[in-house]
């Protein structure tokens, strides 16, 4: 069973008339970057699927309502893109929210490659549908899932989701009434406030000149992967490496210790990946890039959108202990939240405003780092339990892929990491050993011995 537009409701979207609130930076990069891997003949990695289980059969007269009340109540849904004869992104709004109504389609028995084929078809993000609903029915289980553009969402959606749509389910599928739910942020509301905002930049403005600091140490472009990622001319799909970091008990230590530091646990995360660059390049400095969300108030931690902007790290490393990387780190990363709210791509605008050419696109291997604890701020630790109790996952498409990202999350079983790279055998045994590096030192720092320096290009043991 899945839920897609009716006819109707597709031919009013069609027909929505032109806004004037400008795409996000997030969702004019994204548009772009679909369009270029599609002239390429390439996929692009871009949807999310969540998906969770709920008990029973399921209702789907109860679940239409929700899928509808949901898609209306969040306005980035409201919107397609389009490039008019500029090559200028333009937005296309519903006037009446209430016109978007998504039905059910049954589809009988499906194996999981035909599921597989079935989600992966989800509309691209130059056409307004590109966001699907569905349930696998078992014996006495469903799992609901969603399919959505990345145009819409960031890692956040989950949230929103859950909240509102298994607990307005449950209401209904009850015999309730559907939840009373306070109002919504706005997507298009964030989408004017950024560009007011970055159109007030300058090349002088202070965070502006914070990214250029940071791309000035990098030759002016974004860092690469301390290691060799294979011929990057030679396209190829991405592929993902799950490494469990820490058990519960030697993430506590490892905590301890940042806290022993002066630092939060984020601050040992950029620590130790700067001392693993550090032990295989001898390089003096680290430089990574990480996600945090922009969003600013209550309702947008509750709003589904891209609210993700990025902040560059800079950390000194050599003849340093844990303790003075990871306080060095700690400070990079707070220091540099503001500029997160500078998109990567303005910056280039301006240097070419001012037809600058000091910066240059970056290449293939750009590492982002990421850290998530899912029972911090701003997750809600209770809805997380019964996200993880319904067996909540978060799922993702890959394709085409030339940079490394790394995901670091902590969780009640311990501490994980996810890397996405390039699917060859020269990237695939490089990510290996970064990441094995980077466990051994994190299990050596949970195990009291922090105290060492990344002097040199120091082997494994001797962290």
């Amino acid at each position: 069973m899945s839920w897609s537009p009716s006819p109707g409701c597709l031919k009013k979207a069609l027909d929505a008339p032109v806004s004037d609130v400008p795409a996000s930076y997030q969702q004019g990069q994204h548009i772009r970057s679909f369009r270029n891997h599609t002239a390429n003949g390439l996929e692009m990695a871009r949807l999310l699927i969540p998906a969770w289980n709920m008990p029973g059969k399921c209702d789907v007269r109860a679940m239409t309502f929700v899928i509808n009340a949901y898609l209306r109540r969040h306005d980035t849904y409201h919107s397609w893109f389009s490039f008019d004869d500029a090559d200028q992104v333009v937005r296309h709004t519903i006037e009446n929210a209430n016109d978007i109504q998504f039905v059910a389609t049954k589809h009988g028995e499906m194996n999981s490659a035909q599921w597989k084929k079935h989600v992966l078809d989800t509309p691209s993000p130059l056409e307004w549908d590109c966001f699907r609903f569905g349930v696998i029915q078992r014996a006495d289980h469903f799992t609901f899932y969603v399919s959505v553009d990345h145009l819409h969402a960031d890692a956040m959606l989950m949230m929103a989701l859950f909240v509102e749509m298994h607990m307005n389910y449950e209401a209904l599928a009850g015999g309730g009434a559907p939840l009373r739910l306070p109002d919504a942020g706005s997507y298009s509301d964030y989408c004017v406030r950024q560009h007011d905002y970055t159109e007030q930049l300058t090349m002088d403005s202070p965070d502006v000149r914070g990214w250029l600091d940071f791309l000035d140490s990098n030759g002016g472009t974004m860092p690469t992967f301390p290691l060799p990622l294979g011929d990057p001319s030679v396209h190829c799909s991405g592929d993902l490496l799950t490494v469990q970091l820490m058990d519960d008990h030697e993430s506590d230590r490892f905590e301890s210790a940042c806290t022993s530091a002066g630092v939060r646990f984020i601050g040992g995360v950029f620590a130790a990946a700067a001392i693993a660059h550090r032990q295989l390049t001898g390089d003096d400095d680290y430089y990574v890039i990480t996600p945090t969300t922009t969003r600013s108030t209550p309702a947008e931690f509750m709003t589904t959108g891209w609210f993700t902007g990025v902040v560059p790290l800079s950390v000194p490393v050599a003849a340093r202990s844990f303790a003075e990387v990871a306080r060095a780190a700690q400070e990079s990363f707070d220091s540099g939240m503001p500029l997160a709210n500078v998109p990567i791509e303005r910056v280039f605008e301006l240097a070419e405003e001012e037809s600058s050419s000091r910066l240059h696109a970056a290449g293939p291997g750009v590492p982002m780092l990421s850290y998530l604890d899912v029972g911090l701020p701003p997750l809600n630790p209770v809805i997380m339990s019964q996200w993880y109790a319904q067996n909540g996952h978060i799922y993702t498409d890959l394709g085409a892929a030339n940079q490394v990202g790394m995901w670091v999350n902590r969780r009640t079983e311990g501490t994980i990491i996810t890397v996405a790279y390039p699917d060859n055998p020269i990237a695939r045994e490089s990510v290996a050993e970064f990441v094995e590096l980077m466990k051994c030192i994190y299990l050596r720092v949970a195990d009291g011995r922090s105290e060492l320096v990344s002097s040199s290009r120091l082997p494994v043991a001797t962290v």
